[in-house]
């Protein structure tokens, strides 16, 4: 893919790379049960695997002496991708003490349908790799016509709790899970 030399491009397959392997994703509501269950199953086994590829910075190059002294951690796949997509909306470096304030590319620029598609492959890829399934894709939502959210159920991404709106219920697959990696530490 151009930063990891062991991994195909995006949709090939094979010793040499070569094969070409189309890739469909479905629509959340159109897949079955055990599709449904087996995407869940994935995102809780990510959320539970330390990443073997990469770390993140848990302090400033300044903190870290500018780099003489390492502040890295390890990460859980499914935090990983929250850790991204968290900091390509944040500040913008320029380099050298010059930074863009207020300015997120990934969502307010025109790199937004670039960037998520990349995110979305590479989230795929993390996925395929850990489980060893090849044809697994993510499910879309399509929220074009709802008028709420209709994905949030305790059936699928999580409903609300009965009594703080803030929390998930606790009867959601994921009422259990631990907030992500403290975000004051790695990005201030």
């Amino acid at each position: 893919m151009g930063f990891h030399c062991g991994d195909c491009k995006f949709n090939f397959a094979g010793p040499n790379c070569t094969e070409r392997k189309l890739r469909v994703r479905k629509d959340i509501f159109r897949i079955s049960a055990q599709e449904k269950n087996q995407f869940l199953a994935y995102l809780n086994l990510a959320k539970h695997t330390t990443s073997r590829d990469f770390v993140i910075a848990v302090g400033t190059y300044a903190q870290m002496n500018n780099g003489s002294n390492p502040m890295f951690r390890d990460i859980n796949l499914y935090d990983l991708f929250v850790w991204m997509h968290y900091y390509v909306s944040r500040d913008t470096l320029l380099g050298g003490t010059d930074v863009w304030r207020d300015i997120d590319f990934a969502h307010e620029a025109p790199g937004f349908l670039p960037w998520h598609r990349l995110f979305l492959l590479m989230w795929e890829n993390e996925i395929q790799k850990l489980t060893g399934n090849d044809n697994f894709t993510i499910p879309y939502w399509d929220w074009r016509d709802a008028e709420s959210c209709t994905i949030c159920t305790d059936e699928y991404m999580g409903g609300r709790h009965p009594t703080n709106p803030d929390v998930l219920s606790p009867a959601s697959f994921f009422s259990s899970w631990q907030k992500p990696v403290p975000w004051k530490i790695i990005c201030y």
